[in-house]
């Protein structure tokens, strides 16, 4: 196209984008690089994920074979089959699962409320 325009006599003005195709600037580099590195980040999750799961659905065949599928692992009740069909891997029913993720939170809240107060008396007036 650029060498049509030239053969007709026009004059031909480029603009220069950092990170443009066939840049070859340091921020184009650059800019490979870092989106080498989320997608390599995406990919060392996903595959993390993907193995975490695998992992519990092993686990699962193995409650399977031993006889233990099905049963909740905090109360000993049945685990409903519709939340066996959506997730086979579960080990606590509904209502046992949803208690150990409310301590959990509660936990990690606690947990953050002790490191702002240890961090706020680092900072108080007289402390060393």
């Amino acid at each position: 196209m650029m060498e049509r325009i030239r053969q007709l006599g026009g004059a031909v003005v480029s603009e220069e984008f950092p990170g443009a195709v066939g840049d070859n600037t340091a921020l184009a580099d650059e800019v490979d690089v870092i989106s080498l590195n989320e997608d390599r980040e995406m990919n060392f999750a996903t595959r993390s994920m993907l193995v975490e799961r695998a992992n519990k659905l092993t686990e699962a065949l193995d409650r399977l074979r031993d006889g233990e599928y099905g049963v909740c692992a905090e109360c000993g009740e049945p685990i409903a089959a519709a939340r066996l069909r959506v997730m086979p891997e579960a080990t606590a029913c509904v209502r046992c699962q949803d208690r150990l993720e409310r301590t959990r939170s509660s936990c990690r809240i606690r947990r953050g409320r002790a490191r702002r107060m240890v961090a706020d008396s680092r900072t108080a007036p007289g402390a060393m």
